[in-house]
């Protein structure tokens, strides 16, 4: 990665060059997260968890807040063609997540 995988995540969906996978579109209406609390959460991202050998793209797990909505963001980055995917999106819950919301639980 020719920069800080965040920032170019961040890059990315500021200037739109952002692609949204149908299991997103699937997924966003049931979740109640709407795009626009990605897009303009931004500024929020943290990545809590990487996975660069990923199937198809290195991917990473972003946490992210807006409007007191706590949600996840799984992105996958295309740095070859300067873009990323958002794969799915979520709530995260207690059951699997730690009370800061970055922390998976140990089972």
């Amino acid at each position: 990665m020719t920069q800080d995988i965040l920032e170019f995540i961040k890059e990315c969906v500021s200037h739109g060059r952002i692609f949204w996978t149908y299991h997103l579109n699937l997924r966003l209406s049931e979740r109640f997260i709407p795009r626009s609390y990605i897009i303009a959460s931004v500024s929020k991202y943290e990545i809590i968890e990487s996975y660069p050998n990923d199937k198809y793209l290195p991917s990473y797990l972003v946490y992210s807040k807006h409007n007191n909505v706590i949600f996840h963001i799984l992105f996958a980055v295309e740095e070859k063609n300067n873009n990323v995917r958002v794969i799915t999106s979520y709530k995260p819950d207690n059951e699997k997540w730690e009370d800061d919301f970055k922390t998976r639980r140990i089972k």
